[in-house]
């Protein structure tokens, strides 16, 4: 199973505007995820098409099934 961790923001146009980092550890905990955002947004690392990141809106993990199917 493959998981993302999908860290929304709230930019300086108060649209949303998302990072993804895939493969996440699944032990990954609340804690970590806050730290990383809180410092994503004190440092001012990143910019979007909305103005630089102002705020954070939530996180999420998203995992993903993947089947292969053998053809050909």
């Amino acid at each position: 199973m493959a998981s993302r961790l999908e860290m929304i923001f709230v930019n300086a146009a108060g649209r949303r505007s998302t990072i993804s980092v895939d493969n996440v550890r699944s032990d990954i905990t609340e804690a970590e995820v806050q730290g990383a955002m809180d410092v994503i947004v004190a440092k001012n690392v990143f910019t979007t098409s909305g103005g630089d990141i102002t705020g954070i809106y939530g996180a999420r993990i998203v995992s993903t099934d993947i089947t292969e199917i053998p053809v050909g």
